[in-house]
C-alpha cells in the first residue's frame, strides 16, 4: 500500500487524518464514482492527553511523541495532493493552551494544514462515519469513548438529531482515578460517579428523542467487546450485566498489570477501567440496553465529507443557510454583498494569493453579516459576531468559525479594539486582506440597491489599495465619499493605504 500512497498523485485517492487523545490515526481511499473504497490504514499510540498537566500545559515529551507520528505519516501521504487530505485534531490539541506551539513545530516536518474542531464537531463526523459506513432508517446513538472526551450523537439515516462531547476520556479518568494501575471499588465508584455527572445534563434530552439502535466506535469499546467475547463468551454485544461482570474481572486482579484477560492487549491494560467505568455510567444515565461495536469513526466521517465537497454538497453552506433563515436574513442584500465581493476578490492581485478557502469565507462572511440586526441595529457587527463565535457551526473548523466571527466584528464602523487572531491557518497576510475587502463590499452596497453601483475596478499590492469609481458618479455620492474617506483614516492607522485617484485633488486626506 505504501507503494500505492507514494507514487503519482491520483485525483482520486483522499485521506483523512485523526490526531486523538491516545492514538493518531490515518486513513487513504478511493473515490470510485462517488462511493469511498478504503485502502490503508496506519494507526499509532501517542498518548498526547497523558502530557496534559493540570494547567492545560501539553509537555515537551508529548508533542515530541505527536511530531515523529506526524513524520511517518507524511511518508505515507507524500504521493497525495495537499487538497485531497485534511487532517482533523481533537480534544487534546483543542484544550491544550499551548497547542499553537505543537502546530508551529508540525508544519516543519507535515506539509497538511491541521484543524482543530470543536466537540460538537467531532460527535458530528462521528455519526457521519457510522451513518454512511451502516445505514439504518431507525433512530440510532452512537458513541464514542476516545482517550481525552466521549462523544454522543443520535440521528436517524444521515441526519443529526442530537450531539454532545463530553469531557472524559479513557486517558484522562485513568490519570484521575486509577494513577499507579491499583483497582479498587472505591476507585471504580468515584470514576463512574464523575461519569454519570457528566452526563446528567444531558440524558433527559437524549432519552426523550430516543432511538432503536446503539452502537459504539473507537478503540475503547472494540477492547470491551473484545474481552466479553473472548474472556466472558458472550455475542459481543455489550450489556449493562456483562459490563458489571468485566469489572468484577479486573477487581479481582487488584492491578492493571495483573490483568490477564483474553481480548486485552498489553498496552490497553491501563485504559480499560476508566474506559469501563464510562460505559458503565453511559448504560445507567441514558438506560442503553444493548450496544454493537462499529468499526467506522471520526475518520470516516472526514472522508465522506471530503467526497460530497467534491461534488459541490458543502456542508457548510447548509450551515449558513441555515443561520440566514433562522435570523431572517434578507437575501437581496446578501446576494448583494456576495457579488461585489467576488468583484473585489477577482481585481484585488492579492485575490490570487489567497486560497480559495480564505475567499470562501468573505463570501460567507457576506451572507451572516446582518444576522445580529434581530437583536439591535446598533452595534449589530457586535452582535453578529457573538452568535457566530458561540452557535454550533457545523462544517466548520474552529479556526474558519473564529475568522468568520473576527471578519463579522469588524466588518463596518471603527475599528476600536481591533487586534489580528494569532492563528495556524490563517496568517496575517491572509487576514487583513479579507477583511479590508469585506468592508468595502459593506461600503460599496450601503444604498442596498441592485441598480446603484457603476461599474469599478480595484488595483492592490501588499499595503495600499487603488480604488477607481467613475469621477461624475462619485461626485455625485457625497455620503460614499465621506465615508471612503473615513474608512481611509481607519485603514491607515492599520498600515492599509485606501486610494481614490480620480479625487486626489479634492480628497487630499484620502
Amino acid at each position: 500500500m505504501n507503494q500505492t500512497a507514494t507514487t503519482t498523485p491520483q485525483p482520486s485517492l483522499m485521506a483523512a487524518v485523526d490526531l486523538g487523545s491516545n492514538s493518531f490515526h490515518l486513513v487513504i481511499a478511493r473515490d470510485l464514482a462517488g462511493d469511498l473504497q478504503l485502502l490503508h490504514r496506519e494507526k499509532q499510540k501517542v498518548q498526547l492527553a497523558e502530557g496534559l498537566n493540570e494547567d492545560l500545559v501539553l509537555s515537551e515529551a508529548a508533542i515530541e511523541r505527536g511530531l515523529a507520528v506526524l513524520r511517518q505519516f507524511a511518508e505515507t501521504l507524500s504521493g497525495i495532493p495537499a487538497d485531497a487530505v485534511r487532517v482533523i485534531a481533537t480534544y487534546t490539541l483543542r484544550r491544550a493552551s499551548n497547542s499553537q506551539t505543537f502546530l508551529r513545530r508540525a508544519r516543519s516536518c507535515f506539509p497538511y494544514p491541521i484543524e482543530i474542531i470543536s466537540g460538537q464537531e467531532e460527535a458530528r463526523y462521528i455519526y457521519q462515519g457510522v451513518a454512511h459506513f451502516e445505514h439504518a432508517a431507525e433512530h440510532r446513538l452512537v458513541m464514542d469513548i476516545g482517550g481525552g472526551s466521549t462523544e454522543f450523537a443520535l440521528g436517524q439515516g444521515f441526519e443529526v438529531l442530537r450531539l454532545s462531547s463530553r469531557n472524559m476520556g479513557c486517558v484522562s479518568y485513568g490519570q484521575t482515578f486509577f494513577p499507579g494501575g491499583k483497582l479498587s471499588a472505591k476507585r471504580f465508584a468515584r470514576a463512574i460517579l464523575q461519569a454519570e455527572q457528566e452526563l446528567e445534563s444531558i440524558a433527559d434530552g437524549f432519552k426523550k428523542t430516543g432511538w432503536q439502535q446503539a452502537l459504539g466506535t473507537s478503540g475503547s469499546v472494540k477492547v470491551l467487546r473484545d474481552i466479553l467475547q473472548q474472556q466472558l463468551h458472550t455475542d459481543g454485544v455489550l450489556r449493562l450485566a456483562d459490563l458489571q461482570a468485566l469489572k468484577a474481572l479486573l477487581l479481582a486482579a487488584g492491578h492493571t498489570q495483573q490483568l490477564q484477560l483474553a481480548g486485552l492487549s498489553e498496552d490497553r491494560k491501563a485504559l480499560v477501567a476508566p474506559a469501563l467505568c464510562i460505559a458503565i455510567a453511559a448504560f445507567q444515565m441514558l438506560d442503553i440496553a444493548a450496544m454493537q461495536y462499529c468499526e467506522a469513526a471520526l475518520r470516516e466521517g472526514v472522508l465522506n465529507e471530503m467526497r460530497q465537497r467534491r461534488y459541490q454538497q458543502d456542508i457548510r453552506q447548509s450551515t449558513i443557510d441555515s443561520l440566514q433563515q433562522r435570523y431572517q436574513v434578507d437575501q437581496a442584500h446578501s446576494q448583494r454583498l456576495q457579488h461585489t465581493a467576488r468583484q473585489l476578490l477577482r481585481q484585488a492581485s492579492t485575490g490570487a494569493s489567497l486560497p480559495s478557502e480564505a475567499q470562501q469565507l468573505v463570501l460567507w462572511a457576506c451572507q451572516v453579516v446582518e444576522i445580529g440586526l434581530q437583536i439591535n441595529s446598533s452595534g449589530i457587527q457586535k452582535h453578529s459576531a457573538y452568535i457566530l463565535q458561540h452557535a454550533n457551526l457545523p462544517g466548520f473548523n474552529q479556526e474558519q468559525q473564529q475568522v468568520l466571527a473576527w471578519l463579522v466584528r469588524y466588518h463596518r464602523s471603527k475599528l476600536k479594539g481591533f487586534s489580528l487572531p494569532a492563528l495556524y491557518l490563517y496568517p496575517p497576510e491572509q487576514l487583513m486582506p479579507l477583511l479590508v475587502l469585506l468592508r468595502l463590499t459593506v461600503l460599496l452596497n450601503q444604498k442596498r440597491r441592485d441598480d446603484w453601483l457603476p461599474e469599478f475596478s480595484l488595483m492592490t499590492d501588499s499595503h495600499s489599495i487603488v480604488l477607481n469609481l467613475p469621477h461624475d458618479w462619485l461626485q455625485q455620492q457625497p455620503l460614499l465619499l465621506a465615508d471612503l474617506q473615513q474608512e481611509a483614516s481607519w485603514l491607515r492607522k492599520l498600515g492599509v493605504l485606501l486610494q481614490l485617484p480620480e479625487l486626489m485633488e479634492d480628497t487630499t486626506d484620502v
